[in-house]
């Protein structure tokens, strides 16, 4: 067994190869809005406020009609997400020089930290209960897109996109669905042309098809047993599809979005002396984000749920 997680052999070819995952969507989907402090409050709208049409002639002598801007002040608080770390002496003091041993615990800990972020996002948007009842549906057997012969993707997801108040100009696909989605014949008919019977067509491709501005696929993966037992990998996002509105600047005044992340101050990081790891003391370090997750504007999604089987 190894006594250090970093090689002392000065010979050793310097590669390190390390499984993670790559490619987080999170961002994207609930895009970070900067908060003055952790307790904060957003206005939410009734959803008729902007769509009721007033009266608005007025007579020569007339007093014109007069209309007031309601809405609810919703107060929320983000909350702290941290892990902490450390390295012994020992593992500082005998490694290679081409190795970061503090630097590569930090890295490390900021990579589950956005792996939790991941799995909360993915809860938020692939999750029925999340949107309006008018604005979901659950797709089952041929009504599913993976059923190539049966199933009308189009039709039915650009008459989803008409729904929600405001139109989406996001679509969410877990990995698997994505990738049974990208090849369903309707799909590359129409993108690559008539005559094509088999393919596979781009995000961009698709992105335009239905006019939104991205596709986005989520591909990560968590473990799902408890720590110590053989590791069972499987995907945050699942097989469904979330159609969704992102605002064009998130930190813009009265941006509208389907879901936020209000975010307060800059991610930390600290290290101190430990004098009680090990023998020799070591390095202890701290790194996290103050975060909320939040959905703004639920009139403003669509979700098929078990999009794919």
């Amino acid at each position: 067994m190894s006594l250090s997680a970093y090689p002392i052999d000065p010979h050793l070819t310097a590669i390190a190869i390390a499984y993670k995952n790559e490619d987080y969507i999170a961002d994207d989907v609930a895009p970070r809005v900067r908060v003055g402090k952790q307790k904060f409050t957003f206005l939410q709208y009734a959803s008729d406020q902007f769509f009721n049409i007033p009266d608005t002639r007025v007579g020569r002598r007339s007093k014109p009609n007069e209309v007031n801007l309601e809405a609810s002040e919703v107060t929320d608080s983000t909350e702290d997400f941290a892990l902490d770390g450390g390295v012994p002496k020992a593992d500082m003091d005998n490694a290679d020089e081409r190795y970061d041993p503090l630097g590569d615990e930090v890295e490390f800990l900021q990579e589950l930290i956005a792996l939790d972020r991941e799995s909360r996002v993915a809860g938020y948007v692939f999750n029925n209960a999340t949107y309006n009842p008018g604005l979901r549906e659950t797709l089952a057997g041929t009504s599913q897109f993976s059923d190539y012969v049966n199933s009308s993707p189009i039709k039915k997801i650009r008459t989803a996109l008409d729904m929600p108040l405001v139109r989406p100009n996001q679509m969410t696909f877990g990995q698997e669905g994505w990738t049974s989605f990208s090849s369903h014949p309707e799909i590359v008919e129409a993108v690559l042309g008539t005559a094509a019977k088999k393919g596979i067509v781009s995000r961009e491709a698709v992105a335009n098809l239905f006019e939104v501005k991205e596709v986005l696929v989520g591909a990560a993966r968590a473990n799902s047993v408890k720590r110590g037992q053989a590791p069972a990998l499987t995907r945050l996002w699942g097989k469904h599809l979330a159609l969704t509105h992102k605002a064009k600047v998130p930190q813009a005044k009265g941006a509208l979005q389907f879901l936020a992340s209000f975010e307060f101050g800059d991610r930390i990081g600290a290290q101190w002396e430990d004098k009680n790891m090990g023998m020799r003391g070591g390095t202890a370090c701290r790194t996290g984000e103050s975060l909320r997750e939040r959905i703004v504007a639920a009139d403003a999604g669509y979700f098929f749920q078990n999009a794919f089987g």
